[in-house]
């Protein structure tokens, strides 16, 4: 499973993609991190972010879209631009029809280091070593980016997994449903009307002497 990590935010955002399976270490495809001009107008800057989420999905075509979910802070301003950006990266998936799923800072925090309060340098050495780096990924955001896309194929690929089981069953219900009622709907074909022996009047009458 290809999984692209989000680490949202309007100045600095985080792209990472891995490759893995649940029970084995991931692998590092790709990591980024894109910046918008602060003095710039938000649309253009959401404008640039968009490009950007539209370049990574084609060039990488990941299974997934993991994205850091949006927790409330004292600073405002800071959350609308990372929600901002968060809803640009969610519409892009959208376009391309690939699943979204959210992680919680604690939740990422907690699959990859073990602790759900663990500070960005943790996470940050824990990301390195689970991808077998030789140096940590800089900014934070970029490793925050790998952490959200190894979160979710450690934590998310059983979901996975049992919701397509899932769809699967509901989709072969509907198509045994409507045969079903095709076959119902079908006319009734009724008695024969052919000249097989002794049914006809015309057996009948050359019996008679």
């Amino acid at each position: 499973m290809r999984v692209l990590g989000i680490d949202p935010g309007l100045t600095r955002c985080g792209f990472g993609v891995v490759d893995g399976t649940i029970g084995r270490n991931p692998a590092l495809v790709a990591v980024d991190v894109v910046r918008t001009d602060a003095s710039s107008e938000v649309a253009q800057r959401l404008l640039r972010l968009e490009v950007a989420f539209e370049d990574w999905v084609r060039e990488y075509r990941p299974d997934v879209v993991a994205v850091e979910r949006v927790f409330a802070q004292h600073n405002v301003q800071t959350v609308m631009g990372t929600a901002q950006a968060a809803g640009v990266a969610m519409l892009v998936a959208a376009r391309h029809q690939l699943p979204v799923v959210l992680h919680t800072p604690s939740e990422v925090k907690a699959a990859i280091t073990g602790s759900g309060r663990a500070d960005k340098a943790q996470v940050g050495a824990m990301v390195t070593r689970i991808l077998r780096l030789e140096e940590t990924p800089k900014p934070a955001d970029a490793a925050d980016a790998l952490a959200l896309a190894i979160c979710h194929v450690w934590r998310g690929s059983a979901g996975d997994r049992i919701a397509r089981a899932t769809t699967q069953a509901a989709e072969l219900a509907a198509r045994q449903r409507r045969a079903y009622a095709l076959a119902r709907r079908k006319p009734d074909p009724g008695p024969s009307t052919g000249s097989g022996i002794g049914t006809g009047p015309g057996i009948a009458k050359g019996n008679r002497r």
